[in-house]
């Protein structure tokens, strides 16, 4: 049991960083010989002792992982750090040289097939595992039998061992292999989901684009009506305009909801954008009669995509006014909730939600605005998940509401 626990904890580590929940980005190589060596170290610290000084352990299982994962270069080294610190720890004598052997006879072929096992299927790989860890075992157990004598308990236990240590090395390979084809799948599934996410938006997009672009046709067209007054001319200018900023502005919800997240993240202060975004949005404010107070920490920092934070702050603070068609106070704060995340806080005095259509919010075709599209809120919740954050919303009807943002910081 120790030996097996020797195993699985390492490989639950190496599980955690295959796929994303460790994200390590430099010196990959180092990090896995660190992972599997000190599981071949600890494994040949605390063996299986029997008989007349005989020891067992399971050190093919990550030295086995380790090439076939890792590739050549890991291997050879990890092959190394097996007979150097087999030499160290138990010195010259026959269980050295029978490793020796066994590294020689026993690995080369692990790494003759580990581009082969790379290149192949699921299925191949598995096959091709059980095959290179029983050749090993045998390898070892021919070895131990031709220095150390062939008895019947000798046979049964090599068999025992072997057998043991070759079925942990099949189950560690099937279980990567079944987790990676797991979350493959996964992500082609989410993929595809916001494909047909984007397809189905397609219908409503054609419609809510068409509607201002027939509207700006039509007084473009009343335009060349002659002895048009000037103030009139204006006034349908204007209109065209503001119709036309209305499509342009579907057009962008559109296109950051089909954007994938991208990976060009920065340490980015929240402070300086929410007042930045503030700055950007006062006119509005002031045209609406609304006016805006700001609580900000010192050095709110995370990290991400900046243009994506502004666009999110934009939404929410365009929101809040909006929801005061008779004035009022909002309020946007940034600050530590601990020493390792931060809340941006917009609050609002408007005409609130209530419980149903908070749950609502988020989903694609669902609006508490008569222009809207419910993209807005639905980009937003999108942006604090890329941030590895949380968004929630607290409103009552008639009683305002305010969006809270919980993100981790720059540490």
């Amino acid at each position: 049991m120790l030996q097996f626990s020797l195993v699985i904890v390492p490989f639950g580590i190496y599980i955690a960083y295959l796929f994303g929940h460790l994200r390590i980005k430099k010196h990959i190589h180092i990090f896995l010989l660190a992972l599997w060596g000190s599981s071949i170290i600890l494994c040949i610290s605390f063996p299986v002792s029997y008989g007349n000084s005989m020891n067992h352990d399971f050190r093919i299982v990550p030295l086995l992982i380790g090439t076939l994962y890792g590739g050549r270069k890991t291997g050879v080294i990890l092959a190394a750090v097996v007979i150097l610190y087999r030499l160290y720890f138990y010195g010259v004598n026959v269980g050295s040289i029978t490793s020796f052997l066994a590294i020689i006879i026993g690995f080369s072929p692990i790494l003759y097939f580990q581009k082969k096992f790379e290149k192949s299927s699921k299925g191949n790989r598995i096959k091709i595992a059980i095959m290179l860890a029983g050749f090993y075992c045998l390898v070892g157990a021919s070895l131990v039998g031709f220095f150390r004598g062939v008895s019947a308990e000798s046979i049964i236990v090599q068999i025992a061992h072997f057998g043991v240590a070759a079925g942990f090395a099949w189950l560690m390979i099937v279980l990567i292999e079944n987790l990676a084809e797991i979350y493959t799948m996964r992500k082609e599934m989410h993929n595809a989901e916001r494909l047909r996410l984007i397809g189905d938006l397609t219908g409503v997009f054609a419609h809510e684009i068409r509607n201002p672009m027939q509207v700006a046709r039509g007084f473009l067209q009343l335009l060349d009506t002659p002895d048009l007054p000037a103030s009139t001319k204006k006034q349908y200018i204007k209109l065209s305009i503001e119709e036309l900023d209305q499509a342009n502005d579907i057009i962008r919800e559109f296109l950051l909801l089909g954007k994938p997240p991208t990976e060009s993240n920065v340490d980015v202060n929240v402070g300086n954008q929410l007042e930045r975004t503030v700055k950007l949005i006062q006119n509005y404010a002031l045209s609406k009669n609304v006016s805006i107070e700001t609580n900000i920490d010192v050095d709110c920092m995370i990290n991400g995509n900046r243009q994506r934070l502004n666009q999110f702050l934009l939404n929410i603070m365009k929101n809040a006014i909006e929801s005061m068609p008779d004035g009022g106070t909002m309020v946007a704060s940034c600050y530590f909730v601990d020493d390792s995340h931060i809340e941006i806080r917009i609050k609002d005095e408007g005409i609130g939600m209530s419980k149903h259509e908070v749950e609502r919010l988020g989903s694609p075709y669902y609006s508490l605005k008569e222009s809207g599209t419910g993209l807005g809120m639905m980009v937003s919740f999108q942006i604090i998940e890329s941030f590895a954050g949380k968004l929630h919303v607290f409103s009552e009807k008639n009683n305002g509401t305010e969006v809270v943002a919980i993100i981790p910081v720059v540490r």
